[in-house]
């Protein structure tokens, strides 16, 4: 069983590092698909030794700052594992978290597991008002989605391969968590799971990107796609 661990890299040079050996510390076989998103801080500096030094790792190049979303597209093309995990570039998600993200796919349950920082574990305390809206984005997916997932924008998302590498996605940036979410519900029989993670969110002033702009797309996206899950597709499984 491989994994294949995208990371959408922007401007990440502070711990770009630590997380590729986090996620190698892990005792799985392992693509790392780095997509780094035109960064400008000296990140692409660090990519080719990761890259030499550990034949898992795999670099790609964005020619400009073109989203995460792009980044995780241009990722998923590639995969080769048989399990598909998303992992942000920073130090907010840990993947010693991958044992229970990947379980109910390797139990037979699951088609999509997401890693939920609402459902009731050890987490940094931050913002009101950034989790008020997490929340608020996550209602307004569920109720396009009839889904009932806590938090439709988590970074940990895991997939069966094929799953993933069968959904068109179009969003270039942020708007690609309610992008996914949509057109995974569309689909006639997918099994969706979510289980606990922790998470050490970080402040604006550590690295934090995501912001009111990128709330507004998202709000966008999930009445853009709300008509998906009215009509749903078969699996083919």
């Amino acid at each position: 069983m491989k994994l294949s661990v995208v990371i959408p890299c922007y401007n990440e040079r502070a711990t770009i590092r630590d997380i590729v050996a986090r996620v190698l510390e892990q005792p799985y076989e392992f693509e790392l698909i780095i997509v780094d998103d035109g960064s400008t801080d000296g990140t692409r500096d660090l990519l080719p030794s990761l890259e030499r030094d550990h034949e898992c790792v795999r670099v790609l190049l964005q020619p400009q700052n073109c989203g995460k979303g792009a980044a995780l597209r241009r990722g998923f093309e590639v995969a080769t594992g048989d399990i598909v995990i998303v992992q942000d570039a920073d130090l907010e998600y840990d993947p010693a978290e991958y044992a229970r993200l990947i379980q109910p796919i390797l139990d037979g349950n699951a088609d999509v597991v997401y890693g939920s920082r609402f459902a009731g574990t050890t987490r940094r305390v931050l913002y009101f008002w950034h989790s008020v809206g997490n929340q608020m984005l996550t209602m307004l997916s569920n109720m396009a989605t009839d889904l009932n997932l806590t938090d439709m924008e988590t970074c940990y998302k895991v997939f069966r391969r094929e799953v993933i590498q069968s959904v068109r996605l179009e969003e270039d940036r942020f708007g690609i968590e309610p992008e996914i979410t949509a057109k995974l519900a569309a689909v006639h029989g997918l099994r969706i799971y979510e289980v606990p993670i922790g998470y050490n969110g970080r402040t604006y002033d550590e690295g934090k990107k995501i912001g009111l702009k990128d709330a507004f797309r998202a709000v966008y996206v999930i009445g853009k796609y709300a008509m998906l899950t009215r009509v749903r597709r078969p699996t083919g499984r």
